[in-house]
């Protein structure tokens, strides 16, 4: 269906070109777009006019007609004169309106058919039938992007969205619950993740300039087949998840750079409790001090070098050397060594994995 906004846009332009004022109401005699106020005065005529045989009709000083969708009655245009020019421009206007249907409704079909692709409701061969009757090329290279915003979605939102991003018809923005907005991107034959990681870059400075704020951005894999959508789509999705947890400061997020995030991330809170527990013997390592934890992290960032870490944490190598000694202590791992390095650094992934998982249970 037609949203009213759309059918006030459309009317409104007519008007701009003919200065015929027109109005839109459904069978019920209810207004749903007008360029003219007093309204309310025509819903017994309407009424009177759907029951009738003709397809237009003068009544009360108007050119009535009826605008059929597939020969089921959806709306009642009036014209406002009842002179050949307001019924000429009023067929024309019934013409657009009946247009604007198929259109709807094709990407209406569109629409069905991407969302159940995304959420793997179709069999092998429906998905490709229905690819064919819809026009969809099957073999084109595609990528996922999910959209999250503070604000619920409704149909306005994805309507900007796809007015933002160009309305390229090979590309579907669609949405499965309220919360996302979902981008079926098709790319180009040479374009890698980089070119993707532009790609969400432009949406994100669009949204944000469009006043939408907390915006983040995930995508998938590229897939080469339209079977593997779905693929992408439960990528995207948990890189919108993992990415959270592990990269709360980016807005951006690839599913392939997730690394041992993603596998953390499917692990039984029960699984990661015992692993703390049996590693630092009940204690947490997030019960270190700031000064440790900081020294802790600079050193994971510098890859395990030592002189390097001492030198971003302006302090001397011996001191560095003292702090971890330290650390191999109270913990017995020694982060100097790779294999301790490892479970460390998964440990700490772990905690704040569980952190995240009981904020969402309240």
């Amino acid at each position: 269906m037609i949203s009213n906004q759309i059918l006030q846009n459309t009317i409104e332009g007519l008007k701009a070109i003919t200065r015929i004022d027109l109005c839109i109401m459904d069978v019920d005699g209810k207004m749903l777009a007008s360029t003219f106020t007093e309204t309310e005065n025509y819903e017994a005529a309407v009424i009177s006019f759907v029951e009738s045989p003709a397809d237009s009709q003068v009544i009360q000083g108007h050119q009535f007609f009826k605008i059929f969708d597939e020969h089921q009655l959806e709306y009642i245009l009036l014209a406002n004169g009842g002179s050949d020019d307001v019924y000429m421009i009023g067929k024309i206007a019934v013409f657009q309106i009946q247009n604007l249907l198929v259109a709807y409704k094709e990407r209406f079909d569109k629409d069905n058919f991407i969302k159940n692709l995304l959420l793997d409701n179709l069999l092998l061969v429906d998905i490709y039938n229905r690819a064919k009757k819809l026009h969809i090329d099957t073999e084109a290279r595609r990528v996922i992007f999910i959209i999250e915003t503070v604000r619920e979605k409704d149909v306005n939102t994805l309507e900007s969205v796809r007015t933002l991003l160009g309305g390229k018809t090979r590309d579907f923005i669609t949405a499965v619950d309220e919360k996302n907005i979902i981008v079926v991107k098709e790319i180009g034959p040479n374009d890698g993740y980089p070119e993707m990681d532009k790609i969400a870059r432009n949406i994100l400075e669009l949204l944000k300039a469009e006043g939408e704020e907390g915006v983040h951005i995930a995508y998938g894999t590229i897939v080469n087949d339209i079977k593997e959508v779905s693929k992408s789509y439960k990528e995207a999705k948990l890189a919108l998840d993992v990415g959270k947890i592990f990269f709360s400061e980016k807005n951006i997020i690839a599913y392939s750079a997730l690394g041992i995030g993603r596998l953390i991330y499917q692990l039984p809170i029960p699984l990661c409790k015992m692993f703390i527990r049996e590693i630092f013997e009940g204690k947490s390592p997030d019960d270190f001090d700031e000064e440790t934890l900081t020294t802790i992290n600079k050193f994971f960032e510098n890859s395990l070098n030592v002189s390097e870490t001492s030198r971003q944490l302006y302090i001397h190598r011996n001191t560095l050397v003292y702090r971890l000694d330290k650390l191999q202590k109270s913990t017995g791992l020694d982060l100097r060594v790779f294999e301790d390095a490892i479970t460390f650094k998964i440990a700490l992934m772990v905690v704040k994995y569980m952190k995240y998982m009981e904020t969402q249970e309240y």
